[in-house]
């Protein structure tokens, strides 16, 4: 088992920016690929980024490439999601993910185990 915690979200107005902490308890940390996903009211949940075990590999949905970076400290059992450049199409509830996969399938829900509580992004204009 895994627990998720996030963290950081808030308001901001556009062009602001935010990060998001996702602090993982429970197994080693390390062992899981991780990712951020979103949503948005009345919409589905949908991939925003990801992570490999390692931090080597990074992944970004087109939505958000060039303004959001995503990182983890694996001594501090911690993901981070740095945003930047935050637009009002930004503002939603932002989860963060553990899974299993290793190359293909980050951005399906489906390929996470484990997920957090949320927390609320909200980007003024």
């Amino acid at each position: 088992q895994v627990q998720l915690v996030e963290s950081g979200g808030g308001a901001v107005q556009a062009g602001g920016s935010l990060r998001l902490s996702c602090a993982a308890s429970g197994r080693t940390f390390s062992l899981y690929a991780m990712g951020w996903f979103r949503q948005a009211p009345g919409k589905e949940r949908v991939f925003v980024a990801a992570i490999n075990r390692s931090g080597g590999s990074t992944y970004f949905a087109d939505s958000v490439k060039g303004r959001f970076t995503i990182s983890r400290d694996n001594a501090k059992n911690t993901m981070y999601l740095q945003m930047n450049m935050l637009k009002p199409e930004d503002t939603a509830v932002y989860f963060c993910a553990a899974g299993q996969w290793y190359y293909s399938n980050f951005d399906r829900s489906s390929a996470y185990d484990y997920w957090g509580q949320g927390t609320q992004v909200t980007v003024s204009s």
